[in-house]
């Protein structure tokens, strides 16, 4: 992925990945969390025609995944609207960074590990009274921001508000000292028992307890004849700290379209003169818009692709991203399979592309299906800039922003369900939006797929990584040895798919896939090859 030098690098090898942890794991028959929310099962955005059916939708269902720039924070969100964050452990228990316990080479343990820290009610049902419209809790993104004194901050949208969080350490103070002796509380106001204790305590002359904290003083305290002869100030000490998360800010009223993207304009590689970090763009079907984050009730609409006509309307925006290193340029994708990247310096409206990146079709092999699996459900710029990666139902591809001809690498996904694609059609699983993910340093790429199982692809020129894992304990247990970057040819092609009709309900690698389990969000450590992913409502996480 370098993309310069006559040189031929030599392909990494292939990396063995490993269990790690798992948070939120079903036991057997153990039922999934469900809530009454609304579903919007049918969806016409031409005619904005929308039938709304009433049904029990799982609320704990993990629906967004992300690391913080560093990786040792790891935040999730369900279809409940809560928000749970995870903080690495394995690095706190030498007391440095990781980094610099290389440096010094210091052992440190064989793979990241994770904590639960906290979690919090980030949004609620609402419900629209204007468009009779029922707005689900569901979180859709979750974007880290730079952290300021020690406090984290991130950003969560659901499918029309978005929200800009603070969580804190904050200290719990307790008054000691008082001038009280609890044997003498009397009535009523007695002091809370989870507070006294059995055991004999030095009390001072004037009533007080050296050592013991009280949450509540007596209104019936007798005072001792002849008075207090001298009175003991208490004092304020702070005994343990608790996280509080606070909504700074809420983005709402900005877009008519659900929200599919949201992307926060910070620098990946600990540059922060390359992004500004005050801005982030909210994308929806036919608008992107420019937000800063100290300002709420204003934002700026840079891309519209609504038509005077909604009859005319062709294809849809369906992600959006900003770039890590430069600060006025983003990417985003539509329902067609095109990415375009534009320039914010060229003008405020952005009506013109700088490049479009689009794969052009193969004579003859137009259906039905094209275009629903043509549509681009994520896209990722990789850490330095320079490639993007895109996902569509079929296959992963890989981009060269200096190359806007074709994709660099095509890696099939879903090649085996092709023979499949009308069943898929009428059980609404072609309309399925996976992610996908790039390594740190560029060299892999990964996506979900259906029974819970992911792909890892070797970028490398000449490489021939290609890994299958299941979301389990035991990651390799479907893997077998399969042909990492299948080839374009026609041959191949009719291979592929001559297997899949043969065996309609396997997979490429004789597995019996199941549409009911899908594995749609996952995430890439920055600096290591730690991945996350979202299997329902648990969490698992790999190492290599």
């Amino acid at each position: 992925m370098n993309g310069g030098g006559a040189e031929e690098v030599a392909a990494p090898a292939t990396l063995e990945w490993k269990f790690s942890q798992v948070f939120g794991e079903r036991t057997a028959g153990e039922e999934v969390q469900e809530g009454m929310t609304f579903f919007f099962w049918i969806r016409n955005i031409v005619s904005d025609f929308q039938l709304t059916v009433l049904l029990p939708l799982p609320v704990d269902i993990i629906s967004a995944i992300e690391f913080d720039k560093t990786g040792d924070h790891l935040a999730t969100g369900d279809r409940g609207g809560r928000v749970v964050l995870f903080e690495r452990t394995d690095t706190r228990d030498h007391g440095g960074h990781r980094r610099d316990l290389e440096r010094m080479d210091y052992p440190i343990s064989r793979h990241p590990e994770f904590r639960y820290k906290t979690e919090f009610q980030s949004h609620e049902p609402e419900f629209d009274y204007l468009k009779s419209l029922e707005i689900e809790e569901k979180i859709n993104k979750i974007r880290w921001c730079q952290t300021a004194n020690s406090a984290l901050f991130l950003l969560s949208t659901n499918d029309k508000t978005i929200k800009f969080w603070k969580v804190q350490e904050k200290k719990v103070k307790k008054i000691c000292d008082m001038n009280l002796d609890p044997s003498k509380a009397v009535g009523n106001g007695s002091i809370d028992g989870s507070s006294i204790s059995t055991s004999p305590k030095p009390y001072l002359a004037n009533g007080g307890c050296p050592d013991k904290s009280y949450s509540y003083l007596s209104n019936d305290f007798s005072f001792p004849p002849g008075g207090i002869s001298s009175l003991h100030l208490p004092v304020v000490a702070s005994h343990e700290t608790s996280l509080v998360p606070r909504c700074r800010r809420i983005y709402a009223h900005a877009h008519d379209y659900h929200i599919n993207s949201i992307s926060n304009n910070r620098s990946l590689i600990s540059l922060p003169f390359f992004s500004d970090g005050e801005t982030f763009i909210s994308a929806d079907d036919l608008r992107i818009n420019l937000w800063n984050l100290e300002i709420s009730n204003q934002s700026f609409n840079i891309v519209d692709v609504k038509p005077a006509n909604m009859e005319d309307l062709t294809e849809v925006i369906t992600s959006a991203e900003f770039h890590p290193t430069h600060c006025n340029m983003l990417a985003y994708s539509s329902s067609k399979g095109s990415i375009r990247l534009i320039d914010l310096r060229q003008s405020a409206l952005c009506d013109t592309h700088t490049k479009l990146f689009e794969e052009q079709e193969a004579p003859g092999s137009r259906s039905f299906f094209t275009e629903i699996i043509a549509s681009i459900s994520d896209i990722k710029f990789g850490k330095d800039g320079r490639h993007i990666l895109s996902r569509d139902y079929m296959t992963l591809k890989l981009w060269d922003i200096n190359m806007d001809s074709g994709p660099v690498a095509t890696f099939q996904v879903h090649e085996y369900l092709r023979p499949q694609l009308s069943d898929l059609y009428e059980n609404d699983s072609i309309f399925d939006k996976f992610e996908c993910c790039l390594s740190g340093d560029g060299l892999r790429v990964a996506t979900g797929s259906y029974s819970n199982l992911f792909r890892v692809f070797g970028c490398a020129a000449g490489g021939t990584e290609a890994t299958t894992l299941e979301a389990s304990k035991n990651p390799m247990r479907r893997q077998v040895q399969t042909p990492s970057r299948p080839s374009r040819s026609l041959s191949s092609l009719t291979r592929v798919v001559r297997r899949g009709a043969d065996s309609p309900g396997v997979d490429t690698n004789g597995n019996a896939f199941d549409f009911t389990t899908k594995l749609l969000h996952l995430a890439w450590h920055p600096t290591e090859n730690s991945l996350a992913c979202a299997a329902a409502n648990s969490l698992y996480m790999y190492y290599a």
